[in-house]
Parts: structure tokens; sequence; C-alpha cells
């Protein structure tokens, strides 16, 4: 990252944080879950509400109803008690059904019928025949038709605690906007006449003047017509680079303004400036992945059709046979064998293991579609900034001109010792590391766009930038070095300079080893000059390299090599959060901004990238573990579907229901057993 034409570290300490904490709070306590259209935009906080109350409610149901007609040990029947199942039942009916309609709507109406209208089909089924033979067995002399609160009850408890479960491990995926959002100023100081006004950002028009203090963030996107400063702009670039503005300079909006004070002529507000367009992209590609089908969801599919098929044709058949009443019983246990309590589980338990197991690795999953992106991976797009480096600043090399180096470091330290830039802070950890004499810096000024002055032992000095000296025409030999020059003046003469830069990770290099054993190609993305992201490819071994690219052509690049292959996707900054939600599998950095983590489906919170090896091979065999709970619980359907439909009764073999409830009970028993067993691979203890 070669700055010559920057200025030293004189921009105000002021950290892109978030201004919106109470929005976060309230985004913590009311969160929506809209991974699929099935979903329906669930509630977390409902949901946990409306399960607590079904598990309450179904205690009872199970303690005083027969299961299948056959009384348990611990069933518990008495006078009356068949309605007082009917009334809990009832009361379960519209406590607990509600979210499987809403998402049952939303698949039909997406014409995508799959989990959520399966386990509807089964609520209606079990609630509604078991309302009928209740009437019918208390007002009909003579009959005796078995009903299902039983099942009903279960099946609404289990599939309530199955979407739990994979809520709990989406509900904070689609907030990066809002982050992103609140990166934002709530007002800009806009001038009306001599006199500057507050104003709400939503007010804003292009061709407005506002006045953007130090240390703020740009309201929107603009071009400097007075004023001298230096601009954090790693909201673009991911770079830790200070940018000088001066007149007719750009901005951008959610930037971060340096010492100075700047004019600007507003050119782009709202959905038109770099942020909102960011919001734009970032949002469309949440969506766009969001809905891509799973594999749960298409099993779902296949056995709503099978079971809806078989129900309808039994109808049809048995009719003409035994006549309409013995039809309705045969179809009714079709589709009551077809409810998917164990396919409900199979896929959220997994699930709720790998995010135990994983974090204890060091990686938070946030998406729950991440354990089915691993298996396919060819590529792995890394940012460079923060990510392949530390993201911080240190000593590269030092020259001085007639002055001891360790008198030279002793001067800067002093110099900066009241700065918490990261530029500055490195100059005075290195001064520690040498320990280099301790002085104190008298009279110290920000020199805006340059540089610091300052007396040291009572002689005047300066560190500033190279721009500063080809102004003052100050002679001085430039260095050619990589990252941030600065150099230390005494009496304008240049006494030493000093050169920083990012350094890679230490773990960086085996990581892409591994990648590369794995099979998938190792990409540098950064938006960093080509220079520097040679020299870094050069140390890891890695052979494609994007420089200089904008977050919206980190987005095309991730598109560009999807075509080619699935795309995993690894960075830090607000510039990396569109390509990560866009990407097949995207990891944040734990160290990374708060955009980044919530648009990403996984945060590496260990401070090591080989981590992520580990995850991968993690998810693999998840991904192995949700397709034989899948087998184990739609197995069962597959085989007992038409056995209850009679399709081999001629032989004298059809499922009765019975029967079926404890294959069900079985499966569910094996899903969940099988799903404990994922543990950390063989070789991690």
């Amino acid at each position: 990252m070669k700055m010559t034409e920057h200025s030293h570290h004189d921009m105000a300490d002021t950290p892109m944080t978030e201004n919106m904490a109470d929005h976060d709070d309230m985004s913590q306590h009311h969160m929506h879950m809209t991974a699929d259209p099935g979903m329906a935009n669930m509630d977390m906080t409902d949901m946990k509400r409306r399960f607590w109350w079904s598990f309450g409610l179904m205690i009872p149901i199970i303690i005083i109803t027969p299961f299948m007609g056959l009384s348990l040990p611990f069933t518990l029947t008495f006078p009356g008690s068949n309605w007082v199942t009917a009334i809990l039942s009832v009361l379960l009916y519209f406590i607990g059904s509600k979210p499987f309609f809403d998402g049952a709507k939303s698949e039909i109406k997406a014409k995508k019928p799959a989990m959520m209208s399966l386990v509807s089909m089964g609520l209606l089924v079990t609630f509604w025949y078991s309302i009928y033979a209740l009437l019918a067995n208390q007002f009909v002399h003579g009959t005796h038709i078995m009903d299902f609160f039983w099942e009903f009850a279960t099946l609404t408890v289990i599939m309530l605690l199955g979407h739990r479960i994979e809520m709990a491990a989406t509900m904070k995926a689609g907030d990066a906007t809002d982050k992103l959002r609140a990166l934002m100023p709530n007002i800009a100081h806009v001038r009306h006449g001599d006199m500057m006004m507050d104003m709400p950002l939503h007010t804003l028009k292009p061709g407005m003047i506002v006045q953007v203090l130090a240390g703020e963030a740009f309201p929107a996107d603009g071009v400097v017509i007075t004023g001298h400063s230096q601009v954090d702009e790693s909201l673009m670039t991911g770079e830790s680079q200070l940018i000088d503005k001066s007149e007719n300079s750009p901005v951008v909006g959610g930037t971060i303004n340096g010492n100075g004070s700047l004019d600007l002529r507003l050119t782009q507000v709202g959905n038109n400036s770099f942020v909102g367009q960011l919001q734009g992209v970032l949002a469309t590609s949440q969506d766009q992945k969001s809905r891509v089908e799973t594999l749960a969801d298409r099993v779902a599919s296949y056995l709503f059709w099978l079971a809806l098929i078989f129900a309808l044709v039994a109808l049809i058949v048995w009719t003409s046979l035994r006549g309409l009443s013995a039809a309705i019983n045969i179809a009714v246990t079709v589709l009551v064998i077809a409810c998917p309590h164990a396919l409900g589980l199979a896929v959220p338990l997994v699930i709720q293991r790998t995010k135990s197991v994983a974090a204890a690795q060091g990686i938070l999953i946030k998406n729950r579609k991440a354990l089915t992106a691993a298996n396919h991976l060819q590529f792995a797009l890394m940012d460079k900034t923060g990510t392949l480096t530390t993201g911080k600043f240190s000593v590269n090399r030092i020259i001085t001109y007639g002055l001891d180096e360790t008198q030279a470091v002793a001067i800067m330290s002093a110099l900066d010792s009241q700065s918490t830039h990261p530029l500055a802070q490195s100059i005075t950890a290195y001064g520690r590391q040498i320990q280099a004499p301790l002085l104190q810096a008298e009279n110290v000024t920000n020199i805006a766009g340059y540089g610091v002055s300052g007396m040291v032992n009572n002689t005047h000095y300066l560190l500033v930038s190279e721009r500063f000296l080809s102004e003052k025409h100050i002679l001085f030999t430039p260095l050619h070095d990589e990252g941030s020059i600065s150099y230390l003046l005494k009496h304008d003469q240049v006494v030493a300079a000093i050169s920083q830069g990012d350094t890679v990770r230490d773990t960086a290099s085996e990581f892409v080893k591994h990648l590369v054993q794995l099979g998938i190609t190792p990409v540098l993305v950064t938006g960093d000059n080509i220079k520097t992201a040679q020299n870094v490819s050069a140390q890891l071994g890695i052979s494609a390299i994007h420089a200089q690219v904008s977050p919206q052509e980190k987005i095309a690049l991730v598109i560009k090599y999807q075509q080619l292959g699935d795309v995993m996707m690894i960075g830090d900054g607000i510039n990396d959060a569109p390509a990560l939600a866009q990407a097949n599998l995207s990891i944040a950095i734990g160290a990374g901004t708060q955009v980044a983590q919530a648009a990403a489906d996984a945060v590496l919170i260990a401070n090591q990238l080989p981590k992520i090896i580990d995850f991968l091979q993690l998810i693999k065999r998840a991904h192995t573990k949700q397709i034989q709970n899948l087998w184990w619980g739609a197995g069962y359907n597959i085989i007992a579907i038409p056995l209850a439909a009679g399709v081999l009764a001629a032989i004298g073999l059809m499922l009765n229901p019975m029967i079926g409830a404890i294959v069900m009970s079985l499966s569910t028993i094996i899903v969940t057993l099988n799903a404990m067993t994922l543990k950390a691979s063989p070789n991690k203890k």
C-alpha cells in the first residue's frame, strides 16, 4: 500500500462504529427470519412463545389421550377426558399451527409446496379427523372411530422445536443492511445562507452544501468545495489508508473525516449514494441466496406429493371396493403416516450439533445453509487486508541521515505518544520494542493533511508526508517502500524516514496450502494496488489476483467465478459484505466489521485461518449426517405410505396407523442419536 502522496497519521481516532445501538437492541429482541418463502417471516420471540404454550398443552394431551387408541402405562383417562383433550387440542391448534399454515400459504403461492405444506397437511388431517371422530363416537350410536389427538399434539410441538432450532441458526443472517445503514450519521449540517442547520438525512437533496466536522461521517456523496482534511475510505477499499481531500475532491457517504473541516456540495443522496447502492446490492444478494432450495425442502416436497397422490388414489380405489367410509379411513391413515415427525428434526438436530462443535473450534455458524455449501467448493476468494494480513501496521524499515536510529525512533514516538491512530501506535510500539529512550514532546500540533509537529528536547521536529516535503520544496531522498512512509524533519532537513506496512498473518501460508490440497483454488481480491497485491500473493503462493477492486466489482467477481464452480468468500470489511452475501459459502473474520459478520454465513472467532479448513471438513461430515437423517426420516414414509394405501393388500399386507406410528417414533429416535454422533475432526481433541 504505497502512500507517498498521503500524510502521516493525523486523522482523529474515530472508529467507524455503529450509531444506532437502540436499533440493534430492538433487532436482537425482535428478530425476523426470512430464509425461505415457506417460513413466512416468522418472528423468533413469537415462535418461542408459541412453542412453550404448545409444549404445556401437549403434556396433558399425551397423558389423558390413548396412543392410536392404545392406553399406555402412563395414560390417565376419566369421564369426560376426551372432551378435555378436544378443548386442549383446539387451543393447541390455534396457538401452534399458525406459523405452519402461514408458511404453507407462502409455499403454495410460490408454487413450491415443501416442509410447511407437508406439516400443515398433517396438522389439518390429524386435528379435524380427530374432531370428527370425537363427535361421531359421542353422538352416533355404535360407532367407534380412532382419533389422532396424540399424534396432532406431538407433531405440532416437534415441528415447532425443529423450526426454533433452524431459526436460531439463521436469525441474524438478514441484518447486514441495517448494520450498513448504521454507518451513516443521523443528521447533516446543511448551509442555509449564512447559517448552518442540522437536518435529517432523508431531507437531503443533490446540490445542497453541507459541512462535515472533524471525526464525523459524511452524510452522502459529494465534492469538496472548501477545506482540507484526510478521509478514511476503508468503507470502499478495505484498506487502512488516509486519503487527502481538498477542493474538488470527491467524497463518499459513510466514510470518516479526519481532523480538518470540509464543506461539500452533495451529488448523490439516499439510494443513489454509494452506501445506498451497496445496500441494494447486498439486499439482492442475500435475498437470492436465501431462496436457494435446501435438500430438506426437496425431500419434504416429494413426500407432500407422494402422500397426497396416494391418499387420493386410495380414496378413489377403496371407495369402489369397500365404500366411502372405509376409503376415508384408509386415506386418512396414509396422510397421518406421512406426518413428518422425524423429518422435521432430521436437519435441525444436525444443525444444532454442528453449531456446537464449530463453536468449540472457533467458528460461529450464522446461516444453516452453510452446512450444505462445502461439498463442491472450487474457488476461495479472499480479501487481503485484515483477512490474509493482520490489518495492523508495523515498522518495516527506518533510514536515518546523520541521526542515531534509536534516537530517531524515540523522537517519533514522543511526537506520536498522544495519538491513538494505528500508524502512530505502530511507531510507539516499535519504540518500546527496541527500548528507545522515553522522551517528552511539547506543543504537539497536528498539521491537517500532512502530519504532526512538536518540541522534543527544546528542538522543533516535524513528522510529515512526502507531499509536505514536495510542496515546501524541501530536498530529500524519497523511499520507494511499500506502505505508509513518513519523514522526520529537524530545521527543515530530513533526518530520518520510516516505512510502515501491513503484515501477512502467520497462519495464512499454511491455510493457502491446505486449500490447494483440498482442490480449492485460492484467489486474492483486494481494493489495494496491484503491486502490494502481488507482493502478498508471492509470499503466499497465490497466482490468481484481482487488485483495486470496488465492492460492486467484488460481487461481480464472485458471480463470475460461480459460473465455473461453487465459491467461498472470506473477508472482514464493509466492502466485502455484498460479495460475502453472494458467495455459496461466506466466512467473516471475527475481528472485522459488524457489516461483514452480518452478511456472512459463518464468523471465524478464533484468529487462525487454518480453523476454516477444520470447519470445511466439519460441515462436509455434517452434510453426510443430514443425508443419513433425511433417509431415516423420509425412508419409512416412502415405504409406509404405499403400504398404508393398500398397494399390497392383495397379499394381506396393509399397514395400520399404530404400526406406522411406532415406526415413526423409532425413526425420530434414530435421527436424534445419529445427529448426536457428529464430532470434531478425528485428529482433533
